[in-house]
């Protein structure tokens, strides 16, 4: 099957996955993560050759360690997938919720109702467990699926398609729900058909999400980076902010939403620094400091390297961490809203006032305080999963899980109602009342 057979069948498949009960939705999805259960050794020994493949490209400088780590399957991961797909079937039906609704005038009910989008194409980073937290959303949330995942995750990717299309299929999905595209070049194509696909996801690099939404014309949603920023406060309690702070850089440094870059307290640095740098230094961590970071950590006999302006605006994926000295919260905030992409910062204080101050200041989709950033995630958030993290401000922003996979429409019901009843001298009046209830309990209503 071509691409466009492909995407049209897709097309097809949405208008009627709109429509299936949620019970019907659940129960694929709880078999798909029976499925994979069932399946697991087919995926582990899928996920071998990538990981293989992976490692040759790491002798030659290709890709990073991280970038690897990132790729392994194990059976611990396959069965923390199997949990996040069943915490996306426990999870309310996002359709068909009426978020507004009014008497216009007598018989006259306008309500406005949750729907799907439609079409979502999501192109994703090389982690295999992307495939199954966008697709178990997408499914939940009525929409039908186009995924593109990275060529260093084929066959990972391949195997967890064909165990999770053929439960989705056994259980009454419509055919062409989910679809899996593997041709880099199939991309530029996709970002053509604006009349069959509704949402575009991208996830990865800063430059390839910026492709994306310069070459289509259909809607993107997504974040072009993850610099995430951690602030550390005169009012640190000390301890606490060096585990956390290790936390959020070594313990899975290519996330995006790993911390970046460190800044500290000017009043705080001479006494925290060498103990953070240390820990930091342990972890295997290479540190890049601004002048004075540099001075303090060399009269303590840690050498590290000089920062340049470029590093504050780097979103590095492996074990590098820029650090800076700040005057305070002020000069924080002004930093992290001048470098930063939007995505996740923290503070990490024990003043309340400055908490305050930082997490009404700083102008990102999530603000923390005395937590690691790793925590902006969406089965950590309780979404069941997510199929990104949005720094937009239009629709859906942060971790986007099954509510910002649905937009809304307008059901008007009347009965024989003309808009020339209500213009004039002799004009009638809206009554604009609130009601509750369905559009389909007041449908019923009137035919009875």
């Amino acid at each position: 099957m071509n691409l466009y057979s492909q995407v049209l069948q897709a097309k097809k498949a949405s208008l009627i996955l709109a429509n299936i009960p949620r019970e019907i939705k659940d129960r694929a999805l709880r078999a798909s993560a029976n499925a994979i259960r069932k399946n697991k050794e087919l995926i582990l020994e899928a996920n071998k050759k990538d990981v293989e493949n992976a490692l040759l490209l790491l002798k030659e400088g290709k890709i990073t360690k991280p970038l690897v780590d990132r790729l392994k399957l194990d059976e611990n991961k396959i069965n923390e997938i199997c949990i996040m797909i069943e915490k996306v079937a426990e999870l309310d039906d996002p359709v068909g919720k009426t978020v507004y609704a009014i008497k216009m005038d007598e018989g006259l009910n306008l309500f406005k109702v949750t729907v799907p989008f439609g079409v979502i194409a999501a192109i994703f980073e090389s982690r295999p467990d992307a495939l199954p937290q966008i697709a178990s959303l997408c499914i939940k949330s009525g929409n039908a699926v186009i995924l593109k995942g990275g060529s260093e995750a084929k066959f990972s990717n391949r195997a967890l398609f064909e165990v999770m299309y053929n439960a989705f299929l056994s259980e009454g999905l419509p055919e062409g729900c989910m679809q899996l595209i593997e041709e880099r070049e199939a991309v530029k194509e996709l970002l053509k058909m604006e009349n069959l696909i509704d949402l575009i996801i991208p996830r990865g690099s800063n430059e390839f999400v910026r492709y994306i939404q310069e070459n289509t014309r259909i809607p993107v949603l997504g974040h072009s980076a993850g610099i995430c920023h951690i602030y550390i406060d005169k009012s640190a309690n000390k301890e606490k902010a060096i585990e956390i702070a290790y936390d959020a850089r070594v313990q899975y440094p290519a996330a995006c939403n790993s911390m970046k870059i460190l800044l500290i307290d000017r009043a705080i640095a001479n006494e925290i620094l060498p103990d953070l740098a240390k820990r930091m230094m342990e972890g295997g961590v290479r540190i890049k400091g601004c002048s004075e970071t540099v001075k303090i950590l060399s009269n303590h006999g840690i050498n590290v390297e000089v920062a340049t302006e470029e590093d504050w605006s780097t979103e590095y994926l492996d074990l590098i961490l820029p650090i800076k000295i700040v005057n305070g919260v002020d000069e924080a905030i002004e930093h992290i809203n001048r470098y930063g992409s939007h995505h996740t910062d923290a503070i990490i204080a024990e003043d309340t006032s400055v908490i305050k101050k930082f997490l009404t200041m700083v102008d990102s989709s999530s603000v923390m305080c005395n937590a690691s950033t790793r925590f902006s995630d969406g089965y950590r958030y309780g979404l069941g999963a997510e199929v990104g993290i949005s720094t937009n401000k239009i629709h859906a922003r942060g971790p986007v899980g099954l509510e910002g996979l649905v937009t809304t429409k307008y059901i008007l019901i009347g009965s024989g109602q003309k808009v020339s009843e209500y213009i004039g001298k002799n004009a009638k009046r809206f009554i604009h009342e609130k009601i509750t209830g369905s559009w389909i309990d007041y449908l019923e209503r009137g035919k009875k």
